[in-house]
């Protein structure tokens, strides 16, 4: 009788370097995430239960995508224009973006006025 050569029996091939490498992934990407440390910005709510009522004079603050207008009126110093109406930092500031105008303008006009002192800010839309 004619012995054949018989072929090799396959190995199954491992899995433990392929769950190895998926481990350290994982842990890599766990590293590297950011986890918390997002920052916030602080608005009154529209409604007068989470500050005071609006009083004084008209504070209206129109953020467009190339500059502000304050109550309709162009301006190029805006805290400058917006502090003869301001009797305390305190006082409703409400500021609304035009259409068109993206979040991060917007985010940078209230960033200028909080860095004046201005507490009492209110975005409407």
């Amino acid at each position: 009788m004619l012995n054949l050569p018989t072929s090799p029996r396959r190995r199954r091939p491992s899995l433990t370097p392929m769950i190895d490498v998926v481990f350290l992934l994982l842990v890599f990407f766990m590293l590297v995430a950011r986890f918390g440390g997002t920052e916030g910005l602080s608005l009154l709510l529209s409604s007068t239960e989470g500050g005071s009522a609006y009083s004084g004079p008209l504070r209206l603050i129109s953020v467009l995508p190339q500059g502000v207008t304050l109550n309709g009126q162009p301006v190029t110093d805006l805290p400058g224009a917006l502090a003869p109406l301001m009797a305390s930092p305190q006082d409703i500031v409400v500021v609304r973006p035009a259409p068109g105008t993206g979040v991060a303008r917007l985010i940078e006009v209230l960033e200028t006025l909080r860095k004046t002192g201005l507490t009492g800010l209110t975005v409407v839309e």
